[in-house]
Protein backbone atom coordinates (compact mmCIF):
# COMPACT_ATOMS: atom_id res chain seq x y z
CA UNK A 1 0.00 0.00 0.00
CA UNK A 2 1.31 3.43 -0.67
CA UNK A 3 0.67 6.85 1.14
CA UNK A 4 -3.07 7.10 2.19
CA UNK A 5 -5.63 8.83 -0.32
CA UNK A 6 -6.02 12.52 1.33
CA UNK A 7 -8.61 15.47 0.55
CA UNK A 8 -11.19 17.16 1.31
CA UNK A 9 -13.58 20.46 0.34
CA UNK A 10 -12.50 23.64 -1.17
CA UNK A 11 -12.04 25.53 2.55
CA UNK A 12 -10.92 22.23 4.60
CA UNK A 13 -14.07 22.14 6.72
CA UNK A 14 -14.41 18.24 5.30
CA UNK A 15 -11.51 16.20 5.40
CA UNK A 16 -10.62 12.63 4.70
CA UNK A 17 -7.97 10.17 4.57
CA UNK A 18 -7.99 6.28 3.54
CA UNK A 19 -5.69 4.19 4.15
CA UNK A 20 -6.44 1.58 0.87
CA UNK A 21 -6.57 1.13 -2.47
CA UNK A 22 -9.55 2.65 -4.64
CA UNK A 23 -11.66 -0.94 -5.74
CA UNK A 24 -12.09 1.47 -8.88
CA UNK A 25 -11.42 4.91 -10.66
CA UNK A 26 -13.57 6.04 -13.30
CA UNK A 27 -15.35 8.86 -15.10
CA UNK A 28 -19.15 8.77 -14.84
CA UNK A 29 -21.16 10.72 -17.95
CA UNK A 30 -24.48 10.35 -16.27
CA UNK A 31 -27.35 13.35 -16.18
CA UNK A 32 -26.43 13.39 -12.70
CA UNK A 33 -23.12 13.54 -12.66
CA UNK A 34 -22.85 15.96 -15.50
CA UNK A 35 -24.90 18.54 -13.27
CA UNK A 36 -23.55 18.02 -10.05
CA UNK A 37 -19.88 18.92 -11.64
CA UNK A 38 -21.36 21.21 -13.90
CA UNK A 39 -19.38 19.85 -17.02
CA UNK A 40 -19.45 16.62 -19.00
CA UNK A 41 -18.17 14.22 -15.95
CA UNK A 42 -17.30 13.87 -13.25
CA UNK A 43 -14.25 11.38 -11.77
CA UNK A 44 -14.56 9.06 -9.34
CA UNK A 45 -12.34 7.11 -6.89
CA UNK A 46 -14.56 4.09 -4.95
CA UNK A 47 -13.51 2.30 -1.84
CA UNK A 48 -14.54 0.00 0.93
CA UNK A 49 -15.76 2.50 3.58
CA UNK A 50 -14.72 2.17 7.13
CA UNK A 51 -15.41 4.54 10.06
CA UNK A 52 -13.31 7.79 10.62
CA UNK A 53 -12.67 7.84 6.89
CA UNK A 54 -14.89 11.06 6.92
CA UNK A 55 -14.53 14.09 9.11
CA UNK A 56 -16.45 17.25 9.02
CA UNK A 57 -20.33 18.01 8.47
CA UNK A 58 -21.57 17.57 5.52
CA UNK A 59 -24.86 18.48 3.53
CA UNK A 60 -26.27 15.50 1.94
CA UNK A 61 -28.85 15.71 -0.75
CA UNK A 62 -30.40 11.83 -2.24
CA UNK A 63 -31.41 11.05 -5.84
CA UNK A 64 -32.05 7.85 -7.61
CA UNK A 65 -29.36 7.71 -10.73
CA UNK A 66 -30.58 6.36 -13.89
CA UNK A 67 -30.21 2.54 -13.47
CA UNK A 68 -32.12 3.23 -10.05
CA UNK A 69 -29.96 3.60 -7.56
CA UNK A 70 -30.01 5.69 -4.32
CA UNK A 71 -27.39 7.72 -4.45
CA UNK A 72 -25.84 10.39 -1.38
CA UNK A 73 -24.50 12.78 -2.58
CA UNK A 74 -22.36 14.76 -0.04
CA UNK A 75 -21.33 18.51 -0.70
CA UNK A 76 -19.59 21.23 1.77
CA UNK A 77 -22.35 23.10 3.14
CA UNK A 78 -19.41 26.43 3.32
CA UNK A 79 -18.08 26.34 0.10
CA UNK A 80 -19.98 24.12 -1.88
CA UNK A 81 -17.84 21.89 -3.14
CA UNK A 82 -18.95 18.26 -3.54
CA UNK A 83 -16.77 16.00 -2.30
CA UNK A 84 -17.83 12.39 -1.56
CA UNK A 85 -21.20 9.71 -2.47
CA UNK A 86 -22.81 6.77 -0.48
CA UNK A 87 -25.32 4.87 -1.37
CA UNK A 88 -27.81 4.15 1.39
CA UNK A 89 -29.03 0.82 -0.40
CA UNK A 90 -25.05 -0.45 -0.27
CA UNK A 91 -23.03 1.24 2.73
CA UNK A 92 -19.72 -0.48 2.18
CA UNK A 93 -18.79 2.03 -0.35
CA UNK A 94 -17.35 5.19 -0.37
CA UNK A 95 -17.09 7.22 -3.90
CA UNK A 96 -14.91 10.53 -3.60
CA UNK A 97 -14.37 12.92 -6.26
CA UNK A 98 -10.66 12.88 -8.32
CA UNK A 99 -11.25 16.99 -8.05
CA UNK A 100 -10.84 16.99 -4.10
CA UNK A 101 -8.00 14.70 -3.67
CA UNK A 102 -4.97 17.01 -2.02
CA UNK A 103 -3.10 15.47 -5.08
CA UNK A 104 -5.50 14.77 -7.70
CA UNK A 105 -2.56 13.48 -9.98
CA UNK A 106 -3.08 9.91 -7.78
CA UNK A 107 -6.71 9.63 -10.14
CA UNK A 108 -6.01 7.26 -12.82
CA UNK A 109 -9.27 6.11 -14.57
CA UNK A 110 -9.63 2.62 -15.67
CA UNK A 111 -13.43 2.87 -17.29
CA UNK A 112 -15.88 5.70 -18.66
CA UNK A 113 -19.60 4.59 -17.74
CA UNK A 114 -22.96 5.99 -18.94
CA UNK A 115 -21.25 6.89 -22.49
CA UNK A 116 -25.23 7.29 -23.91
CA UNK A 117 -25.84 10.66 -21.64
CA UNK A 118 -22.10 11.84 -23.23
CA UNK A 119 -22.20 15.35 -24.07
CA UNK A 120 -20.29 15.45 -27.85
CA UNK A 121 -18.19 18.43 -26.39
CA UNK A 122 -16.95 16.18 -23.65
CA UNK A 123 -13.78 14.04 -24.17
CA UNK A 124 -12.50 11.62 -22.12
CA UNK A 125 -9.51 8.82 -22.86
CA UNK A 126 -11.27 6.96 -25.82
CA UNK A 127 -8.38 4.24 -25.25
CA UNK A 128 -10.28 3.19 -21.63
CA UNK A 129 -13.13 0.45 -21.95
CA UNK A 130 -16.46 2.38 -22.10
CA UNK A 131 -20.00 1.15 -21.29
CA UNK A 132 -23.21 2.74 -22.32
CA UNK A 133 -24.73 2.26 -18.94
CA UNK A 134 -23.22 0.10 -15.65
CA UNK A 135 -20.82 -2.45 -17.01
CA UNK A 136 -22.12 -5.98 -16.51
CA UNK A 137 -21.63 -7.29 -13.14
Amino acid sequence: MTEPYTGGCACGAIRYEIAAEPLMMLDCQCRQCQQESGTGHASHLTFARLPGMVSGAATVWTAVGDGGTVKARAFCPICGSPVYMTFPDNPDFLVIRAASLDDPSRYAPRQVLWTHSAQVWDHVDPGLPAFEKMPPG
